[in-house]
């Protein structure tokens, strides 16, 4: 009796031990039944029949899917490589185990996919201007794409963007120039403020009697300041007269 009582206890105690499941808060266990899906289970203890139960576990964590370079020729002919970084998480396991063989295999060559289309119908300067705007909109495409995965693509994001080194060199000249042409608009700009500041202040000072004089006789003693200094300067017509009067007054007094 006690030959069969302790083989059919060990057996017993090995079935408790593979039908008791710790499935952790980040996965969920998969279930099917003899073939028939019976869902997702956990976190936590989970009871299995073993033999007729299959289990797989998903992780609900978002993933990191480094995207390969991809070589594209943009919609203005440029020939260039592009990669990016694609996070997306499994929001629902059953359709992850049921809808598609290898959701991550699907993800990844989905996103290469769309990356090349993505770049292929942009510009350059958009590429590498816009990279906000093509990152949503591949972000968008991937989401609805692998919905009926049960996957969600949370963020995407385009990391370089290669182009041919003549292009750079021409690129940099081009912005060099661009940069001239601002300097050189700036500069004019604030030669055309002073100038009409100049004109405004020389009909103020035209229209204004003895203005112009007053102005020259406070610039006299900054000039005289300088020492070793010979100042000559026109007499205005109108103070001329002062100096006929000055000799009268002195052949009077002899």
């Amino acid at each position: 009796m006690e030959t069969i009582f302790y083989p059919v206890v060990v057996l017993l105690v090995l079935f408790l031990i593979s039908a008791i499941k710790v499935v952790k808060e980040y996965e969920r266990m998969v279930v099917f039944r003899l073939g028939r899906l019976i869902g997702a289970k956990g976190p936590g203890l989970v009871f299995v029949i073993p033999l007729v139960d299959r289990t797989t576990r998903i992780s609900m964590r978002i993933v990191t899917l480094d995207v390969p370079t991809q070589d594209v020729i943009t919609r203005d002919n440029v020939t260039t490589s592009v990669n990016a970084v694609v996070y997306y998480r499994v929001v629902d396991p059953n359709k992850a185990m049921v809808n598609v063989e290898d959701y991550r295999f699907a993800t990844a060559q989905l996103a290469q996919t769309t990356l090349r289309s993505v770049a292929g119908q942009a510009e350059l300067d958009e590429l590498l201007a816009e990279r906000e705007k093509l990152n949503q909109l591949i972000q968008k495409i991937l989401d609805e794409a692998t919905d009926p995965w049960g996957i969600k693509v949370t963020a995407v994001e385009i990391k370089d963007v290669n182009i041919p080194e003549g292009l750079q060199k021409a690129i940099s000249r081009q912005a060099t120039a661009e940069r001239e042409r601002r300097a050189i608009i700036v500069q004019a700009e604030g030669e055309k403020q002073a100038a009409e500041k100049l004109a405004e202040a020389a009909a103020i000072l035209n229209s204004q009697e003895g203005a112009m004089y007053i102005r020259l006789l406070r610039t006299l003693p900054e000039i005289a300041s300088q020492q070793g200094s010979m100042i000559a300067f026109p007499l205005p017509v109108e103070l001329r007269h002062l100096f006929p009067m000055k000799q009268e007054v002195s052949k009077a007094k002899e």
